[in-house]
């Protein structure tokens, strides 16, 4: 069987973060909440470090689902934002679609809550028109760890690639010659066994 690696590639990649909402937020249950945000927001900072392209969107955030998380509208103040009115599935918003379609980027990294429907619908909405979907299960959350596996399961049977952030981080750097203290920091803002790491190289 022939296999052909599609890499992450920072100048084909945009970032998809979806419906990281207060009031969903509380539905986590696979990941601890510190953990979580945290995930969450290293990948935001490797969005802002690799400059990709970023959309927000929420889902009915005048309901129960809340308002975005601050921290994402604070890295991103000038991303698009999507507050959609009431679609579940972000690709049916034809907003959301005009904006990922405007990057001319034909990657696509995506991250949620919740894992199984607000992350795996838009997923397999895009891989069905031809993009390369990348999902970021750790910044991505749902009730339970088995109701994850089953969501991240249908979308790599369906063709996504399962990352975590670290891994994407890593795939879109590929050479530590290109930067290491600025790419050290991101990682170690939100790892504190990397911040040691690059503290200790920096003592040299």
């Amino acid at each position: 069987m022939s296999f052909t690696y599609k890499r992450l590639n920072k100048d084909d990649a945009v970032l998809l973060l979806v419906d990281h909402q207060a009031g969903l937020l509380s539905l986590v249950r696979d990941y601890g909440p510190d953990e979580f945000k945290n995930n969450v927001l290293a990948l935001a900072n490797i969005g802002k470090f690799f400059n990709l392209p970023t959309i927000l969107t929420t889902s009915f955030e005048t309901g129960p689902n809340g308002p975005i998380v601050p921290e994402l509208r604070n890295i991103f103040p000038d991303a698009p934002f999507i507050a959609r009115p009431g679609q579940i599935n972000a690709w049916d918003n034809e907003d959301f679609v005009k904006a990922v379609k405007a990057t001319g980027r034909k990657q696509i990294i995506i991250a949620g809550v919740v894992t199984d429907v607000c992350v795996a619908f838009p997923t397999l909405s895009a891989l069905q028109e031809g993009y390369d979907v990348f999902v970021v299960t750790d910044a991505s959350g749902t009730f339970n760890t088995s109701v994850r596996d089953a969501a991240l399961n249908r979308m790599s049977q369906a063709g996504a690639q399962l990352m975590s952030w670290f891994n994407v981080g890593c795939e879109l750097h590929r050479d530590w010659r290109n930067d290491i203290e600025g790419f050290g920091g991101v990682l170690g803002g939100h790892l504190p066994a990397y911040a040691n790491l690059i503290q200790s190289f920096n003592q040299k």
